[in-house]
């Protein structure tokens, strides 16, 4: 069995479908042999203007709280015709209260008429490890906003998020696993460790 680049570390993030998600992306390439889960930290204010800036403030934090290496990630969806937009507010773009289905809602309002419809998921990943050295990747999709909802997997703007005809929630997890922004994001970071630590 490969040895893990980091042995115990934190993902930091308070939602449940990002924590299962990485969590399955991490185990795949070997990255942590023990997500720790139960732990409590400070909620973060993310308020940087860019995806890199947020992702570096929860995974500094959460370091500082729990004593652990951190993982954190940043996603931001942009389309073109709404000038890249939702980007950094992805998360709240319906307002302070958004749940993924506001934010869905918000984002076909928007698009209403709209032919135009090439959009990108895009996501920056931090490591924190244990001697403070901090690791960026980033991951990219490519895609289309689909004109309505279909699909029942995945979470966030999975139903509308479009590739090669189906929405991310038409996929299933493994499916979606293989090609997903924050898929492509955990292998950039494998990568780049694995540069580091001269085992790849």
């Amino acid at each position: 069995m490969i040895r893990p680049v980091i042995h115990r570390a934190v993902v930091a993030s308070k939602n449940p479908d990002k924590i299962t998600e990485l969590e399955t992306l991490l185990a795949r390439h070997g990255l942590v042999g023990e997500v720790v889960r139960g732990l409590d930290w400070p909620d973060v204010v993310e308020d940087a203007p860019t995806l890199e800036g947020n992702a570096l403030l929860k995974a500094r934090q959460v370091a500082l709280s729990t004593g652990l290496p951190s993982i954190a990630d940043d996603t931001g969806l942009e389309v073109d015709a709404l000038g890249g937009a939702p980007g950094v507010r992805t998360a709240r773009y319906s307002g302070p209260d958004a749940t993924y289905q506001s934010n869905v809602d918000a984002l076909l309002a928007a698009l209403q008429g709209v032919e135009d419809r090439a959009a990108r998921f895009r996501t920056v990943v931090v490591a924190v490890l244990a001697d403070g050295t901090e690791v960026v990747a980033e991951g990219e999709l490519v895609g289309d906003i689909a004109w309505a909802c279909r699909g029942s997997a995945g979470f966030g703007y999975d139903p509308v998020f479009e590739v090669d005809g189906r929405t991310l929630a038409e996929m299933e997890p493994q499916e979606k696993d293989l090609i997903s922004h924050r898929a492509r994001a955990i292998q950039a970071l494998a990568d780049a460790l694995a540069a580091r630590t001269g085992s790849g």
